[in-house]
C-alpha cells in the first residue's frame, strides 16, 4: 500500500511538474496577449516604439569585441561614461548610467519622493514614473492634456504651487509618449521659471533624436546652467538597443549624488557599454536610420490621411491615429493578422498608437488597416 501510494503521489507530482513546465515555457510579454518564442519572429512588432532596423554594423561589431570580457567584473568598459559626458559637454559627475532610461526614472522617484512627496505631470504620458510613485505609496498629481493634446505647462506650474511643499519633482516627457508631440524650448523655460524655487524637473528625452521642429531644443542646456533639471536619454530607440538595456541621466552633480544610491551601474552589462560607446561615434549610421524612420512615418501617416483618418502630428518614431471608434477591438483585429500595435491609452480610447517599422512592415500595417477599418 505504501508503494502504491508513493507511486500515485509521484504520478500526481509528475503530472503537476509537466503542467508547470508547459505553463512556464518562455514567452514574450508583448501586444494584447503572451506570445510564444516560435511565433515571435513572424510578427510585425509595432507596439513598443522599438527600432526595427536593429543596431548598426559598427555597434554590433563593438558588442562582439566585448564578449571576451563576459566572465570578468573589472572589465574595460569602452569609456562609456566619459563618452556620454563629452557628447553633452558635461562632467562625468553629471552622468548616471542605468539599464535603460527607465532605471533612471525609477531612481529619480526613489530619491525625490522620500517622505511621501508627490510627482506632478500629465496623462497620458509614459506611465512608469507614476507606477513607481504608487509603489512607493506616493501620490501622482496628473493633469489632462490640453484639447490639442499638448502638455499644459501653465497647469503644471499651478499644480506644483498648489501642492507645495509636498512636491518631489515635476515630470515632462518630451516628445511625449504616446502622442509624439513636443514641448517647445520656450515652454520648457516658462515651466522652469514659473515653478517654486528648487523643485526638480525630470525631462524624459527618449525620443529626442527624431524631432525636426525648430521650436524644440534639448534641455541639457539647463543642466549645464546648473538648474534643478534631470534629463534622461536612452539607447533603446535611435540606437536600437532596447533588449540590451542602456540609458542615462544628466543632472547637476548634487542631484546625481542623491540618485546614485538607487542606480549603482551594476545592472549595466559589458556588451551594451561597448555598443553604446560605438553608437555615440556612429553618427552617420544613426542618421541613416533616423532619416529612414522619419520618411516612413510621413509616408504612412499621409496614406492614413488619404483614407480619411487624422493623425496627431508626431515628432517621434511612432504616431497616434484617430479611429473614431474604440481601439481595443481594432488591436485584436491587427493581432489576428500577425501585427502588434500599441495598447489603449486612457482617456484617448479612440486613438491607436503605432510604432514606425521598416517600409515592408508599414505596408503590411496599411494593408491590414484597410481590411479592418473602412475608408472615410
Amino acid at each position: 500500500m505504501t508503494g502504491l501510494a508513493a507511486s500515485a503521489g509521484y504520478a500526481a507530482w509528475a503530472g503537476r511538474g509537466a503542467a508547470w513546465a508547459q505553463a512556464t515555457e518562455p514567452v514574450v510579454m508583448t501586444g494584447p496577449r503572451r506570445v510564444l518564442p516560435a511565433e515571435y519572429g513572424s510578427l510585425v512588432k509595432l507596439c513598443f516604439n522599438e527600432n526595427s532596423y536593429g543596431p548598426t554594423a559598427a555597434v554590433m561589431e563593438a558588442m562582439r569585441s566585448a564578449f571576451p570580457y563576459a566572465n570578468r567584473y573589472g572589465y574595460p568598459d569602452a569609456g562609456i561614461m566619459p563618452a556620454i559626458a563629452a557628447h553633452h559637454g558635461v562632467g562625468v559627475d553629471n552622468v548616471l548610467l542605468g539599464a535603460g532610461s527607465s532605471e533612471i526614472l525609477s531612481a529619480v522617484g526613489s530619491a525625490f519622493l522620500q517622505g511621501r512627496k508627490k510627482v506632478v505631470g500629465v496623462e497620458p504620458t509614459f506611465g512608469a514614473v507614476y507606477e513607481h510613485a504608487t509603489g512607493l505609496k506616493c501620490e501622482a498629481v496628473r493633469l489632462p492634456l490640453r484639447a490639442d493634446y499638448h502638455q499644459d505647462m501653465d497647469g503644471l506650474i499651478q499644480a506644483a504651487k498648489r501642492n507645495m511643499p509636498n512636491v518631489g519633482f515635476v515630470y515632462v516627457c518630451n516628445p511625449n509618449n504616446p502622442t509624439g508631440l513636443i514641448v517647445t524650448a520656450d515652454e520648457i523655460k516658462r515651466l522652469l521659471d514659473g515653478l517654486p524655487d528648487g523643485v526638480p524637473v525630470l525631462i524624459d528625452e527618449a525620443y529626442h533624436h527624431f524631432v525636426e521642429d525648430p521650436k524644440y531644443a534639448t534641455s541639457v542646456q539647463h543642466v549645464v546652467a546648473g538648474r534643478p533639471v534631470i534629463v534622461t536619454r536612452t539607447f533603446s530607440k535611435i540606437a536600437a538597443l532596447a533588449g540590451m538595456r542602456l540609458g542615462y541621466g544628466l543632472a547637476p552633480a548634487n542631484l546625481i549624488e542623491q540618485m546614485r544610491a538607487y542606480s549603482d551601474n551594476l545592472s549595466v552589462n559589458v556588451l551594451v557599454k561597448w555598443g553604446g560607446a560605438a553608437a555615440l561615434k556612429d553618427t552617420a549610421g544613426l542618421e541613416r536610420v533616423r532619416r529612414d524612420i522619419l520618411q516612413t512615418r510621413k509616408q504612412t501617416t499621409a496614406a492614413l490621411g488619404a483614407l480619411g483618418y487624422s493623425v496627431v502630428p508626431s515628432e517621434a518614431n511612432f504616431f497616434m491615429v484617430h479611429l473614431r471608434r474604440e481601439v481595443r477591438g481594432v488591436i485584436q483585429a491587427f493581432r489576428e493578422r500577425g501585427i502588434l500595435v500599441g495598447r489603449p491609452f486612457p482617456p484617448m480610447f479612440e486613438h491607436l498608437r503605432v510604432s514606425v517599422g521598416t517600409p515592408e512592415e508599414m505596408n503590411r500595417f496599411l494593408q491590414a488597416f484597410k481590411e479592418i477599418l473602412p475608408a472615410h
